[in-house]
């Protein structure tokens, strides 16, 4: 089981890797393009604070968040939270974002274990929520430093967005309208640190290997799988590269090949 606290003290330390590339960014720069098409680099950070700010809704008001989300256009309604908070200043910006994730953090904290919290799709735990965001803060903060051409040092926090792109893989099939394959997939990782991070069974002969990164990248749909060392094994888990998503929601649009 995951340890709340440590995920939590992961979830900052990612924000605050992401703080520190646009903390100094002059205001014009807020408006460099980003690999996501239509996002600016206010766009990224606005969405990060937005949905830090959903999220803490989750907790604070359950019923409320779970009344909004029945029947909502959800590309829309991100679309539009994005572009409210990318409409203001970069320091107003940035002050919201940091005030918002540190709000988000302490309630989550307060959340008894087996309380199931509102979201896209499906309701889930504190840990899982953290998990999420962690994920989101990873990958947009992905977007940022390609937008600034700068190469992130990957870390050990990358297991948590490996984890949620593996546990996603019914829904990523779900989401594309695709039936959700019967055999069982094993996911062999090499992390930042040389370790192997492995999921599924021993056993099972279709495969996913590669470096975590770009299985992580892939996942959050920050690469095209053949612009990776990942190697598929058998159609299913091959099936399975084109259309990962660790994220809840539709099918995002992901990433043309370089």
């Amino acid at each position: 089981m995951v340890d709340l606290t440590e995920l939590l003290a992961d979830l900052a330390d990612e924000a605050r890797d992401l703080d520190l590339l646009v903390a100094d960014l002059p205001a014009a720069r807020w408006s460099t393009p980003t690999p996501a098409p239509g996002w600016s680099i206010a766009y990224q950070i606005a969405h990060l604070a937005w949905t830090d700010e959903t999220a803490r809704r989750a907790v604070e008001d359950p019923d409320g968040l779970r009344a909004q989300l029945a029947g909502v256009d959800v590309t829309a309604w991100v679309e539009a939270g994005a572009a409210r908070g990318a409409s203001v200043d970069p320091a107003v910006l940035l002050a919201r974002w940091r005030a918002g994730r540190t709000r988000l953090a302490a309630v989550l904290a307060t959340v008894p274990p087996g309380v199931r919290l509102p979201w896209v799709g499906t309701d889930m735990g504190a840990a899982s929520m953290a998990t999420g965001r962690l994920m989101e803060t990873w990958a947009h903060g992905q977007d940022v430093a390609d937008a600034l051409g700068h190469t992130r040092t990957p870390t050990s926090r990358l297991r948590h967005v490996a984890r949620i792109g593996v546990r996603a893989r019914d829904h990523a099939f779900a989401a594309h309208g695709l039936p959700v394959p019967e055999s069982a997939v094993r996911v062999e990782l090499t992390a930042p640190d040389g370790e192997l991070w492995t999921y599924g069974p021993p056993d099972a002969a279709q495969r996913v290997v590669g470096p975590a990164l770009d299985w992580c990248l892939v996942a959050t749909q920050r690469r095209h799988t053949d612009d990776t060392a990942l190697v598929a094994t058998g159609a299913d888990a091959t099936a399975w590269l084109r259309v990962a998503q660790a994220f809840a929601g539709p099918p995002g649009a992901g990433r043309a090949p370089r």
